[in-house]
């Protein structure tokens, strides 16, 4: 597996940078949400969240945030879970 195809770096508000490996991206109701973890897909344990693409079109990067409302949370898991069989998302 190619880590730089599937690693990505995002810049927080106080300007530090985060790295995660993407394990998913899905689309709902033409919001774009990915899967990160902070470990790659072959470790066994690691923490996951799910961010929201709120990017406007003419944005030059793409712009997330952390899902926090807990229903969202739970309906984009199950899509995540159902995407990915052997993974198991715990909220």
């Amino acid at each position: 597996m190619d880590d730089k195809k599937n690693k990505i770096t995002f810049l927080t508000d106080d300007k530090t940078e985060e790295k995660f490996y993407v394990l998913e991206q899905t689309k709902l109701n033409g919001v774009t949400y990915l899967l990160v973890s902070d470990t790659d897909e072959d470790e066994e344990e690691g923490d996951a969240y799910i961010l929201k693409d709120m990017s406007a079109e003419e944005d030059e990067a793409a712009l997330y945030e952390m899902v926090e409302d807990e229903q969202e949370l739970n309906s984009i898991a199950k899509i995540f879970e159902e995407l990915l069989e052997d993974i198991d998302i715990e909220i």
